[in-house]
């Protein structure tokens, strides 16, 4: 099965994220008509992460101030490797929440070298309250109780 390349958008009012998804060629049906396989679980499973990717970045903010590499550490473990942010998605992620108010940056020196420490923000506090009604309406309905 070939790769899916995601890039992620937030709205500017919302913490609402939107997935476009460009698959490869070994993703694409290639029968009558051409276009996504959705029969394909890999194309089901990388969607639903990457979409999660911003909510488990904001989870991990609440319990306290981190660096990015920090963040995507804990994103990992904390979802026993389900959601995994590498560098390429989580850096643009972090620069669309700082520059939205749901974090802020300071930068730290350490060992001769800078990094920034993210902290989240009353704002991204708010916003991560509406992520988890979300995801709880969700669960609600693939539960069967919606």
């Amino acid at each position: 099965m070939g790769n899916i390349s995601f890039i992620n958008i937030l709205l500017p009012d919302k913490l609402a994220a939107a997935t476009v998804v460009a698959m490869t060629s070994a993703t694409r049906n290639q029968g009558k008509g051409g276009g996504v396989d959705y029969t394909d679980r890999q194309y089901w499973s990388g969607l639903i992460k990457m979409s999660l990717s911003k909510f488990f970045i904001l989870a991990e903010l609440q319990r306290r101030p981190m660096h990015g590499y920090e963040i995507a550490r804990q994103v990992e473990l904390s979802t026993k490797g389900c959601c995994a942010p590498t560098a390429g998605a989580l850096y643009p992620v972090l620069r669309e929440f700082e520059e939205g108010g749901y974090v802020t940056a300071l930068i730290e020196h350490t060992g001769g070298r800078q990094r920034k420490v993210y902290t989240i923000t009353d704002k991204g506090q708010r916003a991560f309250a509406v992520a988890v009604e979300a995801w709880r309406e969700v669960g609600a309905y693939l539960d069967g109780q919606g």
